[in-house]
């Protein structure tokens, strides 16, 4: 039963970077009422978890530490006059921007011209990572291990193992560093570091062995962690000692309501299908930052949510071009997923670039294909987790063109 109904010009879900970011820039730009619905107690988004620098250089012109960062954007969306409703968990996404929320004081429904996505992206947790043994204690993600050392002031850990190489795995080993805990050991699955050069080398900077190529078989313990066993390059299985074992990355998007919405989601990112309005299929909602894909920086996904608060405040007064049917996006492998995926024409001015991803290290020709051959080309070298940006201000559209696709033409080296 429904208790309470709100009214909004928009209604913002995800009170990090992207939604606060918006929800400043709406105000900025005139917008009058605006909310940002958060389900936690506390606004500010994963930096908050983040003990450790760098934050806010771009935005604020200084180093800051992740909590310290939250704590600015959730001053400045107050000053602007944003009304955050805190605790407030949605449950449901209508047609037309209708959103249904629990709250501490039972059942709201919210109706909003037009509402943002911004519930950001989650871990990978090993019960999806298919990893056998034991089930001890000291088995984590780095979004736990933040909020332990951080927010609880507890260390889950003395020796871990770490497992991953993105950019998130070195700010875990940073936060170990400055608490105390000292990996044992810390491994990568792929050919080379996820993270880009000279950030692979900031484990063995640190004194902590760096192992590609290798991946974690099973965990052994009772009570708590007491091995880690793992395989190299040589197929020879290994026994670490250690006393936990932290697996950072293979971000997914936040995208469960969206699965459960009217809502079109892209298979390939995991996040809602947009245009490069940042508008999904139902016209009333648009999507921005870590819900889009996994996974970008809290910088990056602050400039993003900027943008399309300002793309949202031209469509309340002046709507922007119809979105459907629109030009189709195909990607074919390696590539695993492009953003936007679909475009609207003319071009105009929304966000600048697709953004892709491949599945596997590769290198060669990547095109964009029309309908009347290439539109755009490059010779690149793409590794997982690094972007790649192709400007939608360089494509040579054809008129009436209805569907591009993305291929990368591999170098022969690779098969022979």
């Amino acid at each position: 039963m429904i208790e309470s109904l709100l009214d909004y010009d928009v209604a913002i879900i995800g009170a990090g970077p992207a939604g606060l970011a918006a929800a400043i820039e709406l105000k900025h730009q005139g917008v009058a009422r605006v909310a940002v619905l958060e389900r936690d107690a506390e606004a500010g988004g994963i930096p908050r978890h983040c003990g450790h620098p760098p934050f806010g250089m771009r935005e604020y012109r200084r180093v800051l530490s992740g909590p310290a960062y939250a704590r600015r954007n959730v001053e400045r969306a107050r000053a602007a006059g944003v009304e955050l409703r805190l605790r407030h968990s949605v449950v449901a996404l209508g047609e037309g921007g209708v959103i249904d929320a629990a709250s501490p004081e039972g059942q709201v429904r919210i109706v909003a011209k037009r509402v943002l996505l911004a519930t950001g992206a989650r871990e990978t947790p090993r019960s999806t990572r298919l990893i056998s043994g034991d089930r001890p204690f000291g088995v984590i993600n780095t979004g736990a291990l933040q909020s332990y050392l951080y927010l609880e002031r507890l260390k889950p850990f003395s020796r871990p193992l770490i497992v991953g190489s993105e950019l998130v795995a070195l700010s875990a080993l940073l936060s170990c560093r400055r608490t105390g805990i000292k990996p044992v050991l810390m491994i990568e699955q792929a050919e080379k570091p996820l993270a880009r050069w000279p950030l692979a080398l900031f484990p063995r900077l640190c004194g902590v062995p760096f192992e590609c190529s290798t991946r974690l078989e099973s965990i052994e313990g009772r009570e708590r962690v007491e091995a880690a066993w793992i395989r190299g390059s040589d197929e020879e299985l290994r026994r670490i000692d250690c006393d936990g074992v932290l697996l950072t990355g293979r971000f997914v998007p936040e995208s469960s309501l969206v699965r459960l919405s009217h809502l079109e989601l892209d298979a390939g990112s995991g996040g809602p299908m947009i245009d490069q309005y940042g508008r999904c299929s139902d016209p009333a909602y648009f999507a921005a930052g870590n819900l889009l894909r996994p996974i970008e920086t809290a910088g990056w996904s602050y400039r993003e949510g900027r943008r399309i608060a300002a793309l949202i405040a031209r469509d309340l007064t002046d709507p922007l071009p119809r979105s459907h049917p629109g030009i189709r996006l195909q990607c074919l492998p390696p590539i695993r997923f492009c953003v936007p995926q679909r475009l609207v024409t003319p071009i105009g001015d929304g966000l600048a670039h697709l953004q892709l991803r491949t599945e596997r290290p590769a290198k060669g020709i990547l095109s964009v294909r029309g309908s009347a051959g290439v539109v755009w080309q490059r010779q690149v070298h793409l590794l997982p987790e690094r972007r790649i940006l192709i400007p939608l201000d360089r494509l040579r559209l054809a008129a009436g063109e209805s569907g591009l696709t993305i291929e990368l033409e591999e170098n022969r080296e690779r098969s022979r």
